[in-house]
């Protein structure tokens, strides 16, 4: 069943119930989310998703966040950041990540289909082997939860292997597999290939800001792909770490970001913080059901956006684009702190 099948006026009561839940979930069960809820006077009921009190994304990096106790903590994730950032905490219960897990591949399962695809994966092992687990690192053990036969396009320093490469296409060239990486080194490696990816189906994220100085946007990063690799099946997509497994996944035709059921967003005016109309940008507000273990659930992003329609793609709901960072904003990390080695 397909997590792409609620219009936006369906969507909108069912995540109203459920996030209003879990806001007063998160408000008994941890402290300082209460303090913050009880200092802006937030209390149901909540009309619409836009009138749910949300959390600066930054509060991760600056507050122990958590709502379930210390000794039920699984798995604690962190977001990847430039040298002296603090970075983010999230605190995961088994509960918890076992939810993200299974969410992120009902999400990917529209493009990728059931069955699990040989997978090519544009970053080192070394990303996962790291017991602190980066953003970037969770990132990529996510994906290659949803692949097989795992074959890393770089090397342990960081260098193209490209007899690995070679080796998996004559494996699984022929056929469709998966490919995965962070979106600047996708863009820096695989086109450097000289390989034919035709069957490959590609999934990248984050990364837009080395590429911007490059002036590359997405239609250039399509066009080339395909041009250079003939890779002509590309899904964007935006995440972040602190609402692991929720992905809002671009559609087949490059038309913008579209937000699966259990989650959406909200375009609010900086200056006002109102709702932002379609086609007027703003900074970004996500939502989700999978955070129960953190206050995650509604958060106010440093990114601004813009929506770009409602009910009128190939899948129903919001879809939207992301235009960069708010100005002066912390630059986040995973792939822009990748050096090229």
């Amino acid at each position: 069943m397909s997590v792409f099948g609620l219009g936006a006026a369906q969507r909108e009561p069912v995540l109203v119930e459920r996030l209003a839940e879990l806001t007063e979930h998160h408000r008994a069960a941890c402290p300082p989310y209460r303090g913050i809820l009880d200092a802006v006077g937030a209390a149901p009921p909540y009309e619409r998703v836009v009138d749910l009190p949300w959390l600066p994304v930054r509060l991760f990096k600056t507050h122990e966040l958590r709502s379930v106790p210390a000794e039920r903590v699984f798995r604690v994730l962190t977001s990847s950041g430039t040298t002296g950032q603090r970075p983010s905490r999230i605190f995961l219960d088994r509960e918890a990540a076992a939810a993200q897990t299974r969410m992120l591949a009902a999400t990917l399962r529209v493009v990728l289909g059931e069955r699990r695809l040989p997978m090519l994966v544009v970053d080192s092992r070394s990303v996962v082997s790291d017991p602190a687990l980066s953003a970037r690192g969770a990132g990529v053990l996510g994906m290659m939860s949803l692949g097989r036969d795992h074959t890393f396009v770089l090397d342990e320093q960081g260098r193209v292997d490209t007899e690995a490469v070679r080796k998996f296409l004559a494996r699984h060239g022929s056929e469709r597999f998966l490919v995965f990486g962070f979106t600047f080194m996708v863009w820096l490696y695989l086109r450097d290939l000289g390989a034919d990816l035709t069957h490959g189906v590609l999934i990248h994220s984050g990364g837009w800001k080395r590429l911007a100085e490059q002036a590359v946007d997405n239609a250039e990063f399509r066009r080339r792909l395909a041009a250079e690799c003939g890779l002509s099946r590309v899904h964007n997509f935006y995440g972040m770490v602190e609402q692991i497994g929720t992905i809002f996944l671009e559609g087949p035709d490059g038309d913008g970001l579209y937000c699966p059921d259990f989650a959406d967003v909200v375009i609010r005016d900086p200056e006002t913080w109102a709702e932002a109309p379609p086609g007027e940008p703003g900074l970004i507000e996500v939502v989700s059901t999978l955070p129960t273990s953190y206050p995650g659930h509604v958060l106010l992003t440093e990114d601004l956006g813009v929506v770009r329609g409602v009910d009128d793609g190939c899948w129903p709901g919001r879809r939207f684009e992301v235009l960069g960072r708010l100005p002066r904003a912390e630059a986040r990390g995973c792939s822009d702190t990748f050096g090229r080695g």
